[in-house]
């Protein structure tokens, strides 16, 4: 009996969703002689039974377009915004998947994706989840698709911020994308050649920080690059959040988690430095740019490879997994083995280490 299989893309937009559609669909389309069905608008677009058919056609010539062609949102299914309540639409959602007589539902995205997907594994349901975020901190796989073109698109930033920090002798404050875990500024710093680093998982003291900074313009380099993650908090922020807070920010998963401490941080921490140093300081905040874009060709690769594994996995009936990054292979992952786990820097890790040697200051 020919198996169906429908895909939907939840959570933040991230370069290779594309790519993973395709991957998904065309090897469960053209090898596996699977019927494909997509959803619009992530866990809402299946709530509602919004489908897209994902036929040859459709999955033609969007291998190098940044977003996602099934468009996406943050709507969980057990908190789903209905007629201006929140509402545990996860019967809806149950009833849809059988009238559509699916065999597995595919769920691209991040942390809070593989979460609602492990709510519908325990409802009944045939779940397969793909790793998706710009941030690079699912677990259990090496590395999410989207990671790679925003590394790169920060990094060109960085290179670019070069030129101006040294020709008006300024701190340049970069703010980097990445919620709770430091990949994302920790990549492009070191490929940037930053001066500073601030990560979620060093808190940073800004009195040493400065103190950096003035030494590098006492050996005549009045300039520095400062690349921070968005997540990232001093010594002084921690002590200043009481317990409630620091356990929500700990435990959340959604991408404004980095909102719910101190707004425009990153704003008052170049104010900060300019008294502290004497130095005109400047804020650059890449924001959403990270986001978009073709994705680079590793993303594509690795879109790929995730998504052929995925529908193979499919036709061998094997579900509730996340289909992770091993080397150059793949390997399923139970859900249930993911569950709230998030990949965060260690303190040991070789990048770190590395950035060190050549000088990098971490504020601790």
């Amino acid at each position: 009996m020919t198996q169906q299989i429908g895909i939907l893309t939840s959570g933040g937009d991230s370069p290779g969703l594309n790519a993973a559609i395709r991957g998904v669909g065309k090897a469960a389309l053209g090898h596996h002689k699977m019927h494909v069905v997509g959803f619009r608008d992530g866990f809402r677009g299946l709530m509602e039974n919004r489908i897209m058919a994902l036929d040859g056609g459709q999955l033609s010539g969007i291998l190098t377009t940044g977003g996602t062609i099934l468009g996406t949102s943050r709507d969980k299914p057990h908190k789903m915004p209905v007629g201006g309540k929140l509402m545990d639409m996860t019967d809806a959602i149950a009833a849809n998947y059988h009238d559509n007589h699916l065999d597995c539902l595919v769920c691209l995205g991040g942390g809070g994706t593989l979460k609602n997907a492990l709510r519908l594994k325990k409802q009944g349901l045939n779940v397969i989840t793909l790793p998706k975020t710009i941030d690079n901190d699912v677990w259990g796989t090496d590395i999410t698709f989207g990671f790679d073109t925003a590394l790169g698109i920060a990094t060109e930033a960085i290179d670019r911020l070069h030129s101006t920090a040294h020709s008006h002798h300024r701190i340049i404050v970069v703010e980097i994308m990445g919620h709770r875990a430091g990949w994302l500024a920790l990549g492009a710093g070191i490929a940037g050649g930053a001066d500073v680093i601030l990560i979620p998982e060093i808190p940073y003291d800004v009195n040493i920080v400065a103190e950096a900074i003035r030494e590098r313009a006492r050996g005549g380099k009045p300039f520095s690059i400062v690349a921070v993650a968005e997540g990232a908090l001093s010594v002084q922020d921690i002590a200043a959040l009481s317990p409630a807070k620091r356990k929500k920010k700990e435990d959340d998963t959604e991408a404004d988690a980095a909102e719910i401490v101190y707004a425009g941080r990153t704003l008052k921490l170049a104010e900060r430095l300019e008294k502290l140093t004497g130095l005109e300081a400047r804020v650059t905040i890449l924001g959403h740019l990270q986001r978009g874009g073709t994705p680079s060709a590793a993303d594509r690769i690795l879109a790929t490879r995730l998504g052929t594994a995925c529908a193979d996995l499919i036709a061998k009936k094997k579900y509730g997994v996340m289909v992770a990054a091993k080397g150059e292979d793949t390997v399923p992952v139970k859900l249930e083995d993911v569950g709230s786990k998030v990949k965060t820097v260690p303190a040991d890790h070789s990048w770190i280490l590395s950035a060190r040697r050549v000088g990098t200051n971490f504020g601790d």
